[in-house]
Parts: C-alpha cells; sequence; structure tokens
C-alpha cells in the first residue's frame, strides 16, 4: 500500500515546506508555494538503486587509480570537441538551456546524425511528434536508420525502452515535459524537474550512456526549475543569441569533464547549424570604418581563444527631462557606473543626453574588461571623434577612474595582433581614464 505525503514546494527555487508560505524564506517570491502530493511506493524500484558502488570502501586519495573517461567527438563541429575538452565522456549527462526557437533541438538533432557512426541515438520527445522530428530531420539532412525517435514523456515507460534499445546516446526534448508517474505533482513543476533530471542521470550513468536534455528558461534568462537542477548535471551549456538573427553561441557554464567559460559561434542556415571557423572576422566583417562611437573589444569568456567583437555606443540629446540609459548585451548597471564616472572625471556634460550602448552580433557581456571600450565607444560618439580603424581596447575601470588588469591579457592582444589591430589600449600602459582620454582624443579634440 503506498502511503501519502503532501508538502508545499516554492515553484521558484524548489524549497519545501510542510505549511503553505506566502513569501519562500530562500527566494523571497511571493504566492509562490503550490501543493504537491507524494506517493511512496516501496515496490517502485528508484534509479539510485541501479548505480553499483560501495558505499562503505573508504581508502586514501593518493591509491585513487586514475581513471581515464571514453570520449565521443564530432565530425560535424570540430570546435565543439575542443569545446568539451575532447569530446562527450560516456555516461555524462548534459544539459542544454535556452530559449524556445534558439536552436536546441537542431542542434542535437545534427549531432545524433553525427553520432550515428557510434551505435544507436534515441530521440526522446515530450514537445513533438515523431512525425515533426522526422520532418525537421529531412531538412537537415539528418535521416539515418541509427535514429531512434519516440514520443513519450512519462519516464518509467522511457527507462523501459532504454534497456531494451540499449542506445549509446540519448537526447531528452524537454526535461519540463516529462513527468514520474509516482508523483502527485504536473510535468514541469519542481519535484517533476528534480526528480525527473536525478531520475535520468542515475539511469545513463549505471547503463554509461550520454545523455542530452534540453532545459527551458524563463523569462529572466534562468534554468525553469529549481537551482538543484544544475547541481545534478555534469555539464551546462547555454545557446545564446537573438533568434531573427543568423548567430548562435554556446557557452559552457559547468563541465565536470573539462573547462567551463568556453564559446563555440554558430551561423543558422537552412540546412541547419554551421560552425564559425573564424568568429572575429565573422563579427567584424560589416564594422564600420572611421565612424565616431565603434570601439573593437577582445571579448573572452573561457580559456580557449578570444573573440573580437564591436562595441557601440550612440549619444544623442535627450528630449524628455530624463535622458535615457539603455544597453544591449552590456550590464545596464555597469552601464550607469561608467556613465557617472566619465562626468565626474572627465567634466563630460552626459546627463543631458541619451546613451545607447550595443554589443553587435547578440553577445551578452558580463566581464569587467569590458568597461574601457564602453567608456571610448561613449566618448567617441559625444565627442563625434572616431578611433584609428587599428585600435583595440580592453581593461576594467574602477569607481575612481584607475584602470585595472583584466586576465589573460597576452592573449588577447596576440589575438588582436593577428587581426591587424595593432594598437592596444589597455593597462598597463594607461593608469587612469583621463591618461587614456588625454592621449587618444586630446589631438583630435584640439584639431
Amino acid at each position: 500500500m503506498a502511503k501519502v505525503k503532501t508538502r508545499y514546494v516554492c515553484q521558484n527555487c524548489g524549497y519545501t515546506s510542510s505549511k503553505w508560505l506566502g513569501r519562500c524564506p530562500s527566494c523571497s517570491s511571493i504566492s509562490s508555494f503550490v501543493e504537491e502530493t507524494i506517493k511512496e511506493d516501496k515496490n517502485i524500484s528508484k534509479a539510485s538503486s541501479w548505480v553499483k558502488h560501495d558505499e562503505n570502501l573508504v581508502i586514501p586519495i593518493t591509491k585513487v587509480k586514475e581513471v581515464k573517461h571514453e570520449r565521443y567527438k564530432s565530425s560535424l563541429f570540430k570546435s565543439f570537441n575542443d569545446f568539451l575538452d575532447g569530446g562527450i565522456v560516456k555516461g555524462s549527462v548534459n544539459l542544454f538551456a535556452g530559449e524556445p526557437g534558439i536552436g536546441k533541438s537542431t542542434f542535437l538533432l545534427q549531432l545524433a546524425k553525427d553520432f550515428c557512426k557510434y551505435g544507436k541515438v534515441l530521440y526522446v520527445s515530450g514537445e513533438e511528434s515523431i512525425e515533426q522530428i522526422s520532418l525537421r530531420a529531412r531538412r537537415l539532412n539528418a535521416l539515418d536508420e541509427n535514429i531512434l525517435v519516440v514520443s513519450n514523456n512519462n519516464l518509467l515507460s522511457i527507462k523501459e525502452t532504454i534497456e531494451k534499445i540499449k542506445p549509446s546516446f540519448l537526447i531528452i526534448d524537454s526535461i519540463q515535459t516529462m513527468y514520474l508517474p509516482y508523483l502527485e505533482s504536473s510535468p514541469g513543476s519542481v519535484s517533476q524537474i528534480r526528480e525527473g533530471t536525478a531520475f535520468l542521470t542515475n539511469l545513463c550513468k549505471a547503463l554509461e550512456i550520454p545523455a542530452f536534455i534540453v532545459g527551458h528558461v524563463t523569462k529572466e534568462g534562468n534554468i525553469a526549475g529549481p537551482k538543484v537542477l544544475e547541481h545534478i548535471v555534469d555539464a551546462l551549456f547555454f545557446f545564446e543569441g537573438d533568434r531573427f538573427s543568423n548567430l548562435r553561441i554556446l557557452k559552457s557554464f559547468k563541465n565536470r569533464f573539462g573547462k567551463t567559460g568556453e564559446v563555440v559561434v554558430f551561423e543558422m542556415q537552412e540546412k541547419g547549424l554551421k560552425e564559425v571557423e573564424n568568429p572575429s572576422e565573422f563579427f567584424l566583417k560589416e564594422r564600420p570604418i572611421g565612424k565616431p562611437g565603434s570601439v573593437v573589444f577582445p571579448f573572452l569568456e573561457g580559456a580557449q581563444r578570444p573573440i573580437l567583437v564591436e562595441v557601440q555606443a550612440l549619444i544623442t540629446r535627450a528630449a524628455f527631462v530624463t535622458p535615457q540609459r539603455k544597453s544591449q548585451g552590456y550590464d545596464y548597471n555597469r552601464l550607469s557606473i561608467i556613465v557617472a564616472l566619465l562626468e565626474k572625471e572627465l567634466k563630460l556634460p552626459l546627463k543631458n543626453f541619451d546613451i545607447f550602448v550595443n554589443v553587435v552580433g547578440g553577445i551578452n557581456i558580463k566581464e569587467p574588461a569590458a568597461d574601457l571600450p564602453v567608456a571610448l565607444a561613449i566618448i567617441s560618439s559625444f565627442l563625434n571623434i572616431p578611433l584609428k580603424e587599428n585600435v583595440c581596447a580592453f581593461g576594467e575601470i574602477g569607481l575612481t577612474g584607475e584602470l585595472r588588469q583584466v586576465r589573460f591579457p597576452d592573449m588577447r592582444t596576440k589575438e588582436a595582433l593577428k587581426m591587424g589591430f595593432n594598437e592596444i589600449i589597455a593597462p598597463p600602459k594607461y593608469k587612469d581614464i583621463k591618461e587614456v582620454f588625454f592621449n587618444v582624443f586630446k589631438k583630435e579634440k584640439t584639431t
């Protein structure tokens, strides 16, 4: 006889309480608790029992043998292998997150065709029918007898299919549509997402099947579901880019078997995603020459290779009492700090002007190394003085106007010189923003 329990779960962060609460004590969200009923049945085979290990085995770490993980390499996306530090690890669970329509399903279907050489690939969809998957596969030229598709969202039924077929790869699209029957909550709830991901993780590790799980994101850009979901999986990848643009960026935020912070750039074409071999050249091919408000910045998320991107600024006289401050691809709060700093240190009257900042290509920059390029773009647009064609800039700006070193300056400089930018504006060559202003703009401003 199954034992029934009731609990209340915050749908924002996954906090659990025995009674309903108006405000979540963990994330402070209001009216986010939903009642959930759980049936605990001893006859149900739990996923954690599949993992074979000795819980009582305790040995010194120096005597633990080194394990070389078997990896599967992609022949379609060669930079993706470097992105994963050598390829997909056997038995790993990888979460792909991104906005709807960004290309997650397209990318995974192309990977399915690519990895057919290693064996059967099971594509499980809880959102589309097998006819819809087949239609997309024909468009992408991703048809193969080793790609097996099934439209199902019952994880217990999917488990039986996996054990019967024994695929070499597993694709779940998406985790928000999957459910475990012994949980009374609906698909997409915190409990279903958390327990379902743990269920799949333990199953894949026991059978040594690498899995790709699609995850939805909220309007804030976070993965839908509890924060613990990111800790369960082995790797977390984000697809970024404008849905109305053909550019897609894949970022690595977590990877237990490789480096984090890596970036791969793709171009969405009619036949699917195509890898961009030289991202710097791709981003700068339409860059205007001799126009004020444009600065080249060596963007570096990970330690693989910098990407040269263009930072643009537009300064216009404010039409209303309160001037506008808008940014795309750059943190708005950081922009406000830089504007205030330029007003104080350089005495620029920016309070009466609208300021717009954009990072071309749909890239979202979070590293502080973009402070100096943004400041230079604002100054250039305000003074209507363009920077030289061969100028590249990077550096963090402190609240007192000083320039601070950023990580991997040599790597950024090397990439800039390789692309023909032989004049680098960066610390320690320049000490503060005043020195940059008088050395870069003083002569042109005087003339």
